[in-house]
């Protein structure tokens, strides 16, 4: 097997996605045209989407790192928006759009019909959280979209699997669909149960830091392969495991944390750069595959789904915002007032993904009957454009459209007062914890020692309230930059004479990256990183 057009198609991803960070437009947009462009391209490979590889090695780490990087909080107090969106608006897209799909086309089943709609029911869980990074949204609304994105691909392929079985022939009746919907649902989120406080306590009783991460790469698959070997929901497994952890991550030690955060940093932008390439890719084999049907008359379809798509959100979002606050005086009780600008951002951010294209191409070639699956060609064809379609309309006009609204958003002075707060009352205990443990004679410390406690103490105390202070007139700086970049210049001096010490062979590599650890270790601790884009 050749690996190198693998190595390639990573390498250019991530070539192409660091470049784009320098550009306005979202990386998943320029990775998308790319791979458009790069398709027809003479000598460039073909790229295969295989619902075999994406659903069980491409999916569970990316809903994994989205889910981690998800407030099981937040999510739990805008239950009712999430599971409306991700429930029930993919069945009423499912429904809608296919209904539609058999009234527009000829001689299309229904069973095939909905196989369609639910293909392209659910907005994708990489590209709601990439372009919700990117453009700056509102705290709730980026909760709510998350939120539906990592659950919503689990009702829409279970919907799939109903609607392929009736298409198919398999005789799925709708009592036994509902069945199957319920036993995935609830299998899901029942597995992911029974995984994640023996899964936290095997990560918390692991003493190595690279232990620990291997354990936290091989837990999405885990999850994943555990629910669909018992037919339920591996995607509900997964989000229910990585919700707990995430929420419980303080109990694992430092030194995995950092680790395991810079890991899955790195894994999640080699798999969204490639799967977002991968999608571009696919045009050259859609074309090839379209058969009998022409370009100008699926181009047709293509526009109406694609309408049908877009305006169906709109008609599930306004209603499921306004009716059961008007019905519920508890929802008004509990939920914060909203206009209609909130609305309009999440129904105009349903991006379609690569789960679209996976799971559309694993509709097979023939029923059981022997007879071939009834326009096949279009529903992929149908499936590409109008991923491609929301990627580049929605996601260019997007930003666009929040910058126009101009939606609130927190104060930085605010968000950073209460940081302050956060911050003195934990040094407020940790000095407490400390004169506690000095007063023990088993403790005891040189003077010079204690005082260096004690002003690191200080100094993390303070660091937050200079913050809110004015700026230096000359550099800019608060005294907290100022601080942190003296840290690092002096560390740098430090780095610079271990290198030459060892160039000088007066000190050995072994201790010399013993030596750089420890500034390293010292650099992290002076300097918080403030860009995680």
């Amino acid at each position: 097997m050749d690996a190198l057009p693998l190595i390639a198609l990573v390498a250019v991803s991530a070539a192409v996605a660091g470049a784009a960070r320098r550009t306005p437009v979202p990386a998943p947009l320029v990775l998308v045209a790319v791979g458009l462009v790069a398709g027809y391209l003479p000598g460039v490979p073909t790229y295969h989407l295989d619902a075999h590889v994406v659903l069980p090695l491409l999916l569970p780490p990316l809903l994994h790192t989205a889910a981690l990087d998800s407030s099981y909080l937040d999510l739990r107090a805008n239950i009712r928006p999430v599971a409306l969106l991700s429930v029930g608006y993919t069945l009423f897209a499912t429904v809608a759009v296919g209904w539609l799909a058999y009234r527009i086309i000829p001689d299309l089943p229904l069973t095939a019909a909905l196989v369609l709609g639910a293909v392209v029911a659910p907005p994708d869980a990489v590209t709601a959280a990439a372009i919700a990074r990117r453009v700056g949204l509102p705290t709730r609304v980026t909760t709510i979209l998350q939120g539906e994105s990592l659950v919503n691909d689990a009702t829409a392929i279970t919907a799939f699997r109903v609607a392929l079985a009736a298409a198919v022939g398999e005789g799925m009746s709708w009592g036994a669909g509902i069945g199957e919907f319920l036993l995935a649902a609830i299998g899901g989120v029942g597995v992911g149960l029974l995984l994640m406080v023996p899964l936290h306590w095997l990560r918390t009783h692991l003493k190595e830091a690279l232990l620990q991460n291997t354990l936290s790469l091989l837990i999405p698959f885990v999850a994943y392969a555990a629910a669909e070997r018992v037919h339920a929901s591996g995607v509900l497994a997964v989000v229910v495991v990585a919700l707990y952890l995430g929420h419980r991550s303080w109990q694992v030690d430092f030194a995995t944390r950092l680790q395991e955060a810079a890991v899955w940093k790195m894994v999640a932008f080699i798999l969204e750069s490639s799967v977002f390439a991968l999608i571009g890719l696919q045009l050259p084999f859609v074309l090839k595959e379209l058969g009998p049907f022409g370009v100008e008359e699926a181009i047709g379809y293509a526009v109406v789904v694609f309408v049908a798509v877009v305006v169906v959100r709109f008609l599930w979002v306004y209603p499921a915002t306004y009716l059961p606050r008007w019905l519920s005086r508890r929802v008004r009780e509990r939920e914060p007032g909203t206009d209609w600008t909130a609305p309009l951002i999440v129904g105009w951010a349903g991006m379609r993904g690569v789960v679209s294209l996976a799971v559309a191409f694993s509709i097979p070639l023939v029923t059981q009957d022997g007879e071939p699956f009834p326009a096949r060609s279009l529903v992929l064809f149908l499936t590409f454009t109008t991923v491609i379609g929301t990627l580049v309309i929605q996601g260019l006009t997007l930003p666009v459209l929040v910058r126009v609204l101009k939606l609130p958003h927190p104060d930085p002075q605010t968000v950073t007062l209460i940081e302050a707060q956060a911050q003195s009352e934990a040094s407020e205990a940790a000095e407490a914890r400390l004169r506690e443990l000095l007063d023990d004679p088993h403790n005891s410390l040189p003077p010079p020692l204690a005082d260096r406690l004690r002003t690191v103490l200080e100094r993390r105390r303070n660091a937050v309230w200079e913050r809110l202070g004015a700026a230096d007139p000359v550099t800019g700086e608060s005294a907290d930059d100022t601080y942190r970049r003296l840290s690092r210049e002096m560390i740098e001096a430090e780095r610079e004479v271990f290198v030459r010490l060892r160039d000088e062979r007066r000190i050995d590599d072994e201790m010399m990256r013993t030596l750089l650890r420890r500034l390293d270790l010292e650099e992290a601790a002076a300097y918080r990183e403030t860009d995680d884009s």
